[in-house]
């Protein structure tokens, strides 16, 4: 049977019609035989396709058009990339190979859609997450070609915004895995329209209400907004004017995760953001006259009309950012007092702002040597040589690179060098060189001594020291920053890995003897889940290297007799770097939990098979989610929970929706931060509302008062959100409290 009577007529028109948009986006980049081997693709695609049907009842083939069109049309690439992106889904989903698709479609398509394809379950390993794995594989093909990436993320681009038909669980799980590793990277990659997209969306589904509040807010002053734009722009559209500038002027609006991020970090109400709102200025600049200077010369038109945040001028231009952003931002008083950021640009500016350097990002093994996405990718590439490192590992190294608050570092010589903020001397010295690192005992910063722990400054002049007598220390782990001097201090302590693994497992096995308790293979399951590694091996070696001290054994490994029958393990993570604040019980019998129905929270303790995480202390009435471990156990964490969100990302298939049921007997230790200005007895009457009024019991109270000013930090117990946010009301209502603040880290 022919395979396209599989669709119905109104599926061909719908299919029809979503390639002929994709062809209309086509511009001169597409030559007329690009523009035949496309066709050959669709064709090709269309056919394997056949019959298949998405989650929303679409045709298959819709989706690869889709992402075709975001990378044609959003990111601005060629021929290779449309194929490869109407190709990404064929090995993974029909019979057809890679090999077919080289001989097909060339070499360059074949490398990219395998770098597209994901690992099956049969060759993922049961100790990595398959996320991570898949991740690392796609990585991989860095080494030849960035397009991979740049089709990656026009595919999840198109699956976030059709997220709609994918059940809850689903839908957390590939938010989180977007906000953890995809944004970031369409960020590192200057893609900021997609980057700005792909957070919004995942904020819509792993928070709805807070999503749609601010969406509310923004529409609400949707035309104020407006009228500011106009009184505001008017004056320096006159100026530009007459200076016979071609320009044109737009406003940008703050994302909606961006301004709750902000909400977040700051402590903020929305109604306390003033930079909501952001002015464009683009303009063609004029030739034989350095861009910079006719920057410099509009920032000086619009400072002689509205006057500066001295603190909010950013010259991205002098130094543009790691992802080849170039701009020149001041922050100035505009009308009706309110605070506006003005964004200047050329035209060339705008486009590599917008699309970053898939616009002009050179496939043909043409290199610039001072392109920072290069040596960005060589870091990427130094991670993944690595063969040491699991997916896991490699996932949260790359994580770590993908940060872009930077810091720029001179050498004595005045050569600049940008390393992420928080980075160490020693960081430095292994960016450098490794003999470098490898040997460094310090430095002089404006000819004073530091130590290799001294954390840079951007500015600062440094000269590293070195001695021959000095080699790698295991303690700089402690507070290095950077993942490529961490993997070279690692890889030092690697060179002899039988002679580790034996050393480890002794003294794993002398440990364990000292307590009496058999090292078997569950045992050493434990131990190894607690450092989060992956297997025993890994756990030998980390402690025969010295990166793992076993002197917590006996809190580690607590064994209870309930009765002749049953007994449980108790393992308590400690708040490590890695793990900080994760709990978890592993239970015999096994409770079988439906991944598929919602978890139930339940009050009585006879009933419970989950543990409330410490790293957010959920409390009965917060939006929670359920992670479950290997041994059918959950934890609970909050949606919006940092360490959730690597969960999702890393282990997505054991998330699950969770609600809780009603609570009333159990209470909760709760931290809440309050604020104001001082006056006699307002600690009384805080108490009093706490204890008496509302009949909760407090743990700890501390209050410190300074210049008219109190902070008070409370410990309290509550049975419900509801009851806290009653409490907070009352509270709210004293004379002189300014702020109170739920605080979720409760450090015991």
């Amino acid at each position: 049977m022919d395979k396209n009577k599989l669709q119905t007529q109104a599926e061909q028109r719908l299919i029809a019609d979503y390639y002929e948009n994709l062809t209309k986006s086509f511009d001169q980049r597409i030559t007329e035989e690009g523009r035949e081997r496309i066709h050959k693709a669709f064709e090709f695609a269309n056919s394997a396709h056949a019959g298949v049907k998405r989650k929303s009842g679409e045709p298959y083939i819709v989706h690869p058009i889709a992402v075709a069109m975001i990378v044609s049309q959003e990111i601005g690439l060629g021929a290779t990339s449309i194929i490869s992106a109407i190709l990404h889904d064929v090995v993974e989903d029909t019979d057809y190979t890679t090999e077919d698709i080289k001989n097909l479609f060339g070499e360059k398509v074949a490398k990219v859609v395998d770098g597209l394809t994901k690992l099956s379950d049969e060759i993922t390993s049961q100790h990595d997450s398959k996320q991570a794995t898949n991740f690392r594989k796609m990585l991989m093909t860095l080494s030849d070609d960035i397009r991979v990436i740049l089709v990656k993320l026009a595919d999840r681009l198109h699956n976030m915004r059709t997220l709609d038909s994918m059940p809850t669980p689903k839908q957390l799980k590939i938010a989180a895995e977007t906000l953890y590793i995809f944004a970031p990277m369409a960020h590192r990659l200057g893609l900021y329209s997609i980057k700005t997209e792909l957070e919004d969306l995942s904020l819509k589904y792993k928070q709805p209400e807070t999503y749609n509040q601010i969406v509310f807010r923004l529409r609400n002053q949707q035309e104020r907004r407006e009228y500011l734009v106009n009184e505001f722009v008017q004056p320096i559209q006159n100026q530009l004017q007459n200076e016979g500038i071609d320009f044109t002027v737009s406003g940008r609006l703050k994302s909606i995760f961006s301004i709750w991020n902000k909400m977040q970090t700051k402590g903020i109400s929305f109604d306390e953001i003033y930079d909501l709102l952001a002015i464009r200025i683009v303009f063609k600049p004029k030739t034989n006259i350095s861009e910079k200077r006719q920057c410099f010369d509009i920032l000086s038109l619009i400072t002689d009309i509205y006057k500066p945040k001295p603190d909010r001028i950013r010259d991205w231009i002098t130094i543009p950012k790691a992802n080849g952003y170039e701009a020149l931002h001041v922050t100035v008083m505009g009308p009706q007092g309110k605070w506006v950021e003005v964004q200047i640009r050329t035209e060339r500016m705008d486009v590599i702002a917008e699309r970053g350097f898939a616009a002009h990002y050179k496939y043909k093994g043409v290199h610039s040597i001072e392109s920072e996405l290069d040596k960005w990718l060589e870091k990427i590439r130094e991670t993944l040589r690595n063969p040491e490192s699991d997916a896991l590992e490699f996932l949260d190294e790359f994580k770590m690179n993908l940060y872009t608050s930077e810091i720029v570092i001179f050498t004595p010589k005045g050569d600049m060098i940008p390393l992420p903020k928080g980075a160490t001397i020693i960081d430095l010295a292994y960016e450098i060189h490794t003999d470098l690192g490898n040997h460094c005992i310090g430095a002089k910063i404006n000819h004073k001594l530091v130590p290799v722990s001294y954390v840079l400054q951007s500015g600062d002049q440094v000269e590293i020291l070195t001695s021959k007598t000095q080699a790698p220390d295991l303690e700089w782990l402690k507070f290095m920053s950077t993942a490529k001097a961490k993997t070279k201090v690692k890889q030092a302590f690697k060179l002899d890995k039988k002679r580790h693994l034996e050393k480890g497992q002794e003294i794993i096995e002398e440990k364990l003897k000292q307590y009496k308790i058999k090292p078997s293979a569950d045992t050493l399951k434990k131990l190894a889940a607690h450092y989060n590694l992956s297997n025993k091996d890994q756990l030998y070696a980390h402690v025969g290297m010295g990166f793992i001290q076993i002197d917590d054994l006996e809190s580690i490994l607590k064994t209870r007799r309930e009765n002749k029958l049953a007994k449980y393990w108790k393992i308590s993570f400690g708040k490590n770097k890695n793990n900080q604040g994760r709990e978890l019980e592993l239970m015999l019998p096994k409770t079988q939990i439906n991944k598929k129905n919602t978890f139930l929270l339940k009050e009585d303790p006879d009933e419970r098979n989950y543990t409330l995480a410490k790293c957010c202390q959920p409390i009965p009435g917060d939006d929670v989610l359920g992670y479950m471990t290997s041994n059918n156990h959950v934890i609970i964490h909050k949606t919006k929970c940092p360490e959730a969100n690597k969960l999702m990302s890393q282990h997505g298939d054991r998330i699950i929706t969770a609600e809780w049921t009603n609570f009333k007997k159990r209470s909760y230790l709760t931290r809440i931060k309050v604020s104001g200005f001082d006056r006699i007895g307002i600690v009384n009457e805080v108490t009093n509302i706490i204890s008496k009024q509302s009949n909760i019991n407090m743990r700890t109270v501390m209050f410190d008062t300074h210049d008219g000013i109190f902070e008070g930090d409370l410990y309290i117990y509550i049975h419900n959100l509801g009851d806290l946010n009653k409490l907070i009301a009352r509270l709210m209502k004293i004379k002189g409290i300014d702020t109170i603040e739920r605080i979720e880290n409760i450090e015991n």
